[in-house]
């Protein structure tokens, strides 16, 4: 068999079991973000609220970019249960520090503000990929 084809055989199992997880983790993550947050991101979307997309999509790539880090450099399991968990954690804290920031951030998203929405994205994509940088040391 060719080496190529003998690679892809052996690593396909450890690659669907470890994506499959991550995909899992990712999917929870943002599931979990959305129940907490005190606007209904999902019924924003459906009436066509553009700022609550964006925050929603900032958020499921800001807690995909570590769980993704951690793929890239871990073969552990639970390296990629820990940093996606600690991921929605870090995506919590800086949904609560732009509120802080931006005054009634949550109303604000409610309303379509977009530029609410594109600051808070921007602090949770940059605060993943610091996350990220440092799990690659």
């Amino acid at each position: 068999m060719d080496p190529s084809l003998q690679a892809f055989v052996t690593g396909l199992p450890a690659f669907l079991f470890q994506g499959g997880v991550a995909i899992a983790i990712w999917a929870f993550g943002v599931w979990l973000y959305m129940a907490i947050t005190p606007h209904r991101e999902i019924e924003l979307v459906r009436a066509g609220n553009s700022a609550a997309g964006l925050s929603l999509g900032g958020a499921a790539v800001g807690i995909a970019i570590p769980i993704a880090a951690t793929l890239a450099t871990s073969h552990a399991l639970m390296d990629v249960i820990i940093w996606g968990l600690t991921a929605l954690v870090l995506q919590l804290v800086m949904f609560r520090l732009v509120d802080l920031v931006v005054r009634g951030l949550s109303k604000r998203i409610e309303n379509g503000e977009m530029a609410s929405a594109a600051v808070l994205v921007g602090v949770k994509i940059g605060a993943a990929l610091l996350t990220a940088s440092a799990l690659n040391g």
